[in-house]
């Protein structure tokens, strides 16, 4: 748990385009946020469209470079669990990413979008026969199967719609992430992938090679876990896939032309954080990998990988309106202040999930006011409901403030409930001084339209 003082704006954490004004409040993408929340109102989320672009043309760049460097191609694939829209979805492939999937209705984002089926990979642990006969009608470029069930299933669809899937199976490496328990995704002991220690991935890999009429077997897929610091864990993972795919191969007589390593790359939430650099990930993965295949006397295959948050989260900053300040004191020689903001765990519930640490900052305006220690919380009926744990404010922070909190480009608007009917914020994208609505604010009518006559 990290306690961050909130009157800087620190560049690892905030978008690139963040700054003061000249008297004090805070502006992003040319905007400041005094206008835009007069504009669209709070809560909001407000994405910086240029930083998004920039992060995913820095990660493709980075990741093609790196793999040159060794013989090799890799494919960035935009995770869109992390954030999806239709804007989105454009951004990412007009920036030369490709998009994975894991629902029908984020492969229905995908279509509406004009993303190419051939760019697209379908992930998710229990895909409906809907599902998949979707993603092979639109002609994704790969389904990540997840069990033997959904080998049936795929192969199925694949006879109707008379083609050939690409697929890949998911592998669980056994690879523990040092990250939080649910975010945690190798390990024997939870629902995704086939196990590699009980012989589960080559008796999958034997049950898609005997139906090459439907389905063809391009490789292994792992993710280890989410909000990862060092390549570590890709290290022993990348270890073990390959020597799993090299002995697939061999014992069928086929090439595996294909590798994914997921993701999971980590961002900064506190000034504390201190993720990789996109070329530094990418080079030492590369030479994990190109490690990995000399010894194991096999060429490097194509590789793959997948950020979602290390692309759309630091572009995201959440917009808050002050409504109500209380002082507490928690013992004789502590009084913590609470903010109320007009927000909370319907909008980010990252905190109550995993313990998840922002920052925030006073952004309508500066104060000389000696700092005082804060935690912000939202307004639902919840203990519980925090959006920063701790943080030190103005002590003179108000009703009808503004606060900003970065880093929630990733897991909030995709995350986010009518928790208490509470309608979901819009989430804005600024860029050059405008802004466009790219998801309108959810209205309480909105919600009440989803209930059925009694």
């Amino acid at each position: 748990m990290s306690t961050t003082r909130a009157d800087t704006l620190a560049r690892h954490v905030w978008p690139r385009s963040a700054e003061r004004t000249p008297d004090g409040a805070i502006s992003i993408g040319g905007l400041d946020v005094r206008a835009l929340a007069a504009e669209v109102g709070t809560p909001v989320y407000v994405i910086d469209e240029e930083e998004v672009r920039t992060r995913a043309r820095e990660f493709r760049a980075a990741f093609t470079d790196a793999f040159a460097q060794i013989g090799a191609q890799a494919d960035v694939y935009y995770a869109g669990k992390a954030f999806l829209c239709t804007a989105m979805a454009r951004w990412i492939h007009e920036e030369g990413l490709r998009l994975d999937v894991c629902s029908g209705g984020e492969l229905a984002v995908a279509q509406r979008a004009g993303f190419p089926g051939a760019l697209l990979g379908l992930h998710g642990n229990n895909k409906s026969e809907a599902e998949i006969d979707a993603a092979v009608a639109y002609g994704v470029g790969r389904i990540v199967v997840d069990s033997f069930e959904e080998i049936e299933r795929v192969a199925q669809a694949g006879r109707r719609h008379g083609v050939v899937v690409p697929v890949m199976l998911r592998v669980k490496t056994g690879v523990e992430a040092h990250t939080h328990e649910f975010i945690a995704t190798a390990h024997e002991d939870q629902k995704f992938g086939f196990s590699i220690g009980r012989g589960q991935v080559k008796d999958a890999a034997a049950r898609v090679l005997d139906q090459r009429d439907a389905l063809q077997l391009l490789g292994f897929h792992s993710h280890i876990g989410s909000q990862i610091f060092d390549t570590k864990g890709f290290a022993e993972a990348a270890v073990r896939l390959i020597r799993l795919q090299l002995d697939v191969a061999q014992a069928h007589a086929i090439t595996l032309p294909e590798l994914d390593l997921g993701g999971g790359f980590g961002i900064a939430y506190v000034d504390s954080d201190t993720p990789l650099a996109f070329d530094d990930m990418a080079r030492q993965l590369a030479e994990i990998v190109q490690r990995a295949c000399q010894e194991a006397g096999t060429p490097v295959p194509h590789i793959s990988v997948e950020p979602g948050r290390a692309i759309v989260g630091p572009a995201g900053v959440t917009v808050y309106a002050v409504g109500a300040v209380k002082p507490v004191q928690v013992s004789d020689d502590f009084v913590r202040t609470y903010v109320s903001v007009d927000g909370g765990m319907s909008d980010n519930p990252r905190p109550v999930l995993y313990d998840a640490d922002y920052t925030c900052s006073l952004a309508s305006r500066t104060s000389a006011a000696e700092a005082v220690a804060t935690r912000v919380v939202g307004k639902h009926c919840e203990s519980g409901d925090i959006v920063v744990r701790n943080v030190d404010l103005p002590g003179d922070v108000t009703a009808g403030d503004l606060l900003a909190v970065p880093a929630t480009g990733a897991y909030c608007r995709s995350l986010s409930s009518t928790y208490n009917y509470i309608p979901r914020p819009p989430v804005v994208a600024v860029r050059n001084g405008e802004v466009r609505t790219l998801i309108r604010r959810e209205t309480i009518a909105d919600i009440l339209a989803l209930e059925g006559d009694s």
